[in-house]
């Protein structure tokens, strides 16, 4: 019985943590009709906004993808001293404080035409999200089973054509994972922007201005916004990880 009473134990904290993170967000989807949600992002400055969050995440996240998949195939394939002194380096716009990060990226770009532009919003987004597709991409190579890539080599294929024709196929679902992870956390950057770039204003930057000026309830419809966005991404990102794996 104490071993039945203490197995049960387990199962508890995992419904007591997830009713931490679950409630928050069921009180959005409850409070808020979906009517309210569609006219909120309807206003002008709403729809400015979500193009802007569109235009700079994407073009953020398609530079980290371009180069932090194949940085991410150099990371595992590299010594253990190397790997770790790159991951390291990697990680640590990861776990500054987005503010920070923008006051750091922002005294680099200072003299540049870059902030407050589009672009800045793009640059804000990228260095606080890049990293996540390459560290995503060296921890998907590195558990590949390195017979196929060495068969491929004894017949006589290149580099490349090892990591485009059997590497990248084979970790392609916990890459895309990777990927579909640093665009949530792109589109989603308000710290870093609105320092770099608050003009023209992001989707967080809006929802913040719109929290000044009108109050929770006008900022809970565009939340309700994010959530069902975060959920779309996510069952599409298991989604194809499931399909890459059967």
């Amino acid at each position: 019985m104490k071993r039945e009473g203490a197995a049960l134990l387990f199962p508890f904290f995992l419904v007591l943590l997830a009713a931490t993170v679950a409630l928050p967000i069921l009180s959005v989807l409850l409070v808020v009709p979906p009517g309210e949600v569609i006219a909120a992002f309807g206003a002008p400055h709403v729809s400015e906004a979500v193009r802007t969050s569109l235009s700079a995440s994407f073009a953020a996240t398609a530079t980290a993808t371009v180069l932090g998949v194949p940085a991410g195939y150099a990371i595992a394939r590299a010594d253990a001293r190397i790997r770790l002194a790159a991951l390291f380096v990697l990680a640590l716009p990861l776990a500054f404080p987005p503010v920070a990060s923008g006051v750091m990226l922002l005294s680099f770009l200072h003299a540049t035409p870059i902030p407050e532009t589009l672009l800045g919003v793009a640059s804000a987004e990228f260095f606080v999200s890049g990293s996540f597709v390459a560290i995503a991409s060296a921890a998907a190579f590195s558990v590949l089973d390195p017979i196929h890539a060495d068969a491929a080599r004894t017949l006589g294929a290149s580099e490349w054509r090892i990591f485009f024709r059997v590497a990248l196929p084979a970790a392609a679902g916990n890459v895309g994972a990777g990927i579909a992870f640093a665009w949530l956390r792109a589109i989603g950057e308000y710290g870093a922007t609105s320092i770099v770039a608050y003009h023209p204003s992001s989707l967080p930057v809006q929802l913040y201005v719109t929290l000044s000026a009108s109050g929770v309830r006008e900022a809970l419809a565009l939340c309700y916004g994010f959530v069902v966005l975060a959920a779309v991404v996510l069952a599409l990102q298991w989604i194809l990880r499931r399909s890459m794996v059967q």
